[in-house]
């Protein structure tokens, strides 16, 4: 059974909270997100650079340069953030990977993955990043 969302995906909804709680306006380079993150800054500067290519991040070359959200909290839906790493791939295909998979054709848990698939995707599209500051600010000091 394949997982909802990529390690890619996952990271860079991190990625966006850790942002989402930075001062407006202030830049983090990659290495300062990835050692807050605990995650190779390779791994962190490509999903960086995913974000910022559809317009969730904004980047800043340079010594002084880094990253930060560019737009509002309130306006980035965690569904924005897996689209533009993952696609839309985990709410189009069977959960099993039958090719063939569909209501003519359905796979063994084709009714409930749909179901499931669905109310997942309605979460992830009305939880806005903003909706996860404080649980975001508590976990990062745990994370020290």
């Amino acid at each position: 059974m394949r997982i909802l969302f990529s390690k890619q995906a996952e990271l860079g909804i991190k990625a966006v909270l850790y942002l989402a709680v930075q001062p407006r306006g202030y830049l983090r380079n990659a290495t300062e997100i990835s050692k807050e993150l605990r995650a190779p800054k390779e791994f962190v500067a490509k999903i960086l650079q995913k974000l910022t290519h559809y317009g969730i991040v904004t980047s800043k070359k340079g010594k002084t340069g880094g990253f930060a959200l560019n737009i509002s909290p309130q306006e980035i839906k965690l569904i924005d953030i897996i689209k533009s790493i993952d696609g839309t791939r985990a709410f189009e295909e069977c959960v099993l990977g039958f090719s063939e998979c569909n209501e003519e054709n359905p796979c063994p848990i084709h009714k409930s993955w749909v179901e499931l698939r669905q109310r997942i995707l309605e979460v992830l599209s009305e939880k806005t990043i903003a909706d996860f500051r404080e649980q975001t600010i508590r976990k990062l000091k745990a994370l020290k």
